[in-house]
Parts: C-alpha cells; structure tokens; sequence
C-alpha cells in the first residue's frame, strides 16, 4: 500500500518560512520522481516544484522560483520543500505527489500516480 504523508504545514506571517516533509512507504522511492502542488479555495490545482529521482534534476514554478526549495533524502523516503519569503498568495494546501521516474520532469498532475493527503499552509498579510 502506497501512503504519502506531509507535514510541516501551519500559520506564518508574510515573509516567514516554512518547511514541508513528505514521506513516502509502499513504493521504491528512489525510483520515483516527486512533486509539490497546491491548492488554493476555488482554484485549480497548481505545480509548484518537482525533482528527480537522484536528486539532481529539479523544475519550479515561475510564481515560487528563488523562494522554493525542493530536495529529497533517497535514505528516509523523504522529499522536502523549503519555503521562504512567503506570501500571502502561496497559502493553499500543498501535496506531495510521486511519478516513476521516466524522461524529464513534469509539472502536470494527470502524470503523478500517487498523491499524498495534504498539509495547510496560510500566510497571513
């Protein structure tokens, strides 16, 4: 059974940061490529970054690019997302998603076969 599970979501002031974990159980993580996206109220879901399988290879959003960070721990079956300088507008619930790890990244969510719960993040103006 495949579980993804965030946390590290909560309520920070603009300008703060957060740091979200995924951890990953049932699948060959080192053979998957992940993903973070998200979700704001009455809006579609939204691709935030994305990494390789090694680790070598990452993909972002122009919205989150110099704030975001993406990086994984291919020894705990963990992929992590730095968030800096947030902003009012980065508040959605963010997930994690994996996609076994075939040619370049992607930043659609129809390819990601597996899909984590979710973690709130709201950032206060």
């Amino acid at each position: 059974q495949v579980q993804l599970v965030e946390s590290g979501g909560g309520l920070v002031q603009a300008g703060g940061s957060l740091r979200l974990s995924c951890a990953a159980s049932g699948i060959a993580f080192s053979n998957y490529a992940m993903g973070w996206f998200r979700q704001a109220p009455g809006k579609e879901r939204e691709f935030v970054a994305a990494i390789s399988s090694s680790g070598g290879d990452t993909l972002y959003a122009d919205s989150v690019k110099g704030r975001f960070t993406i990086s994984r721990d291919n020894a705990k079956n963990t992929v992590y997302l730095q968030m800096n300088s947030l902003k009012p507008e980065d508040t959605a619930v963010y997930s994690c998603a994996a996609r076994f790890n075939i040619g370049t990244l992607r930043s659609s969510p129809y390819l990601y076969a597996y899909w984590g719960q979710g973690t709130q993040v709201t950032v206060s103006s």
